[in-house]
């Protein structure tokens, strides 16, 4: 409960700025027409992205994971690696490269190409532990390939990816940097726009309390589709995996596929960071700022991931082991403030700060704070996965041998969780380490990240002198993505083929 009073300070924020305005002048603000094209901007936006990322997450993953596509271990690599290039970067890359990309199908496309890996990487180590049985029972009374993916793996793996859908519905929500680079006003840049032109707080958080309201119709329809159904077993099931489909004849314009999606995730953005790397007339590279941004990057997104993963363990064992009405809302209470700006989230922050704890103000631990309040669902999202696939059972059983529940807990829990800690914090300091409007108001005087530090340049229009950090940015990206791609990557079985479509 104090973790979830904590992350909803800046709701309880927006609703008492937001009163300030009279339901009249509220009213008469909401139904302008910038407003209007803001939320439908922001709903297309939304829609688009999510089942873009969706289809093409879920599908390389089957890709991946259920076929015998060549060089599969080297394609997962690839196709987790976007993780490890900011939205913003991803943004930045392709604006320099044309500006095509600034409408509503250039942000789909940019914003699906930066977070389908958050469906990616769930949905593979979901089909990993799938039991196979499942599917040789479909095969055995007459289901093809594709209607057993559909009836009965579809279902089965569900959770992560409605899991890995909330997250980046979430962070479409949240977008700001690569929505401002591409040019596409949605309630997130109307936020920043009121803030920065008119200094108008009670109209900017009501703009603000409508992003909540999507957020909470998210949380509604990922909850029904969930369902209550457990789904943790005792023992491993089968001992091999689902056979893989043969892709025979489709085996080339499916690689050729995966090298597109590879060539426009990657290549575009890194392209153009080497382009301006060599041909950008402000590129400089000042090795002492460079090397300070670097290491306050990587101290607080260490301590970003470490907090968040804490604090989302009493959060998913609540929800997991004692299912109810108030553990089910004691954990949707961590998701809305991921919907909101980093600005908002900031402002409550640095509002509580000053009249309760004036000494927090503009001090590490608050911008800390911070960062665990916005990236908390990552966390809760990874370690909620794997405590699902925890048979409470084993914890009775070790009860029975004369174990106390906190030793019950360390020796037979933690070990089985222990996968879903590590991508916790991997996903947060992801997050951390990207993160700009919330450092910039939040961080001591004198506080430069690599985010920080490439947007002032790239704001400025210095694309070549902006270019060094983002270049560190995707660098000090790279572990954390390894650490994600490997623990979904896990199986050490070779599995036999069967062609594409046939019955078993």
């Amino acid at each position: 409960m104090l973790v979830a009073a904590t992350c909803l300070l800046p709701l309880g924020y927006v609703v008492v700025s937001s009163a300030q305005l009279g339901p009249g002048e509220a009213m008469d603000f909401l139904v302008r027409p910038r407003v209007g094209r803001l939320l439908w901007n922001t709903t297309r936006l939304l829609l688009g992205g999510v089942t873009l990322s969706v289809v093409l997450g879920v599908a390389c993953a089957w890709l991946v994971v259920r076929t015998n596509l060549p060089g599969r271990h080297l394609w997962h690599g690839l196709l987790a690696a976007p993780l490890a290039v900011p939205a913003f970067v991803n943004g930045w890359g392709w604006v320099s490269t044309t500006h095509g990309v600034r409408s509503f199908w250039g942000a789909v496309l940019v914003v699906s190409l930066s977070y389908y890996p958050l469906v990616y990487l769930p949905t593979v180590a979901a089909l990993r532990r799938l039991d196979s049985g499942l599917e040789d029972v479909a095969a055995s009374l007459g289901h093809r390939s594709v209607a057993t993916f559909l009836r009965v793996v579809l279902p089965a793996i569900s959770p992560a990816v409605l899991g890995g859908a909330l997250l980046v519905g979430l962070h479409l929500l949240g977008e700001y940097g690569a929505l401002q680079i591409l040019n596409y006003p949605t309630l997130t840049t109307g936020i920043l726009d009121q803030y920065r032109t008119s200094f108008n707080g009670p109209a900017a958080t009501l703009l603000a309390l409508v992003l909540v309201a999507f957020c909470l119709l998210l949380l509604a329809l990922e909850l029904l589709a969930r369902g209550q159904r457990r789904r943790s077993r005792v023992g491993s099931g089968v001992n091999r995996l689902a056979t893989r489909t043969r892709l025979g004849s489709s085996a080339a314009p499916v690689v050729l596929g995966l090298t597109g999606l590879a060539v426009l995730s990657l290549g575009v953005p890194l392209a153009s960071l080497a382009r301006w790397l060599v041909r950008g007339t402000s590129t400089a590279f000042p090795v002492g700022e460079l090397t300070s941004a670097t290491f306050t990057t990587l101290g607080l997104a260490v301590a970003g991931g470490l907090v968040a993963t804490v604090a989302a363990l009493p959060v998913a064992w609540l929800a997991v082991r004692h299912r109810g009405v108030l553990a089910t809302a004691i954990e949707r209470s961590v998701y809305p403030a991921n919907a909101l700006p980093g600005i908002v989230v900031a402002l409550a922050l640095v509002t509580v700060s000053i009249r309760s704890v004036p000494a927090l103000y503009q001090t590490i631990p608050l911008l800390v704070l911070g960062y665990s309040i916005l990236f908390l669902p990552r966390a809760v999202v990874s370690v909620r996965g794997t405590l699902e696939l925890a048979p409470p059972v084993l914890d009775d059983v070790a009860r029975s041998l004369g174990c106390t529940d906190v030793e019950a807990a360390r020796r037979v829990t933690l070990p089985l969780i222990l996968p879903g800690l590590g991508a916790s914090l991997a996903l947060v300091s992801l997050a951390v380490s990207t993160e700009l409007t919330a450092t910039l108001l939040l961080s001591p005087i004198g506080t430069n990240t690599l985010a920080t530090r490439f947007w002032q340049q790239a704001y400025s229009v210095q694309y070549g002198a902006a270019a060094p950090y983002a270049v560190l940015l995707i660098l000090l990206s790279v572990p954390a993505t390894w650490l994600l791609s490997r623990a979904a990557n896990r199986d050490g079985l070779r599995a036999p083929v069967r062609p594409l479509g046939a019955v078993t």
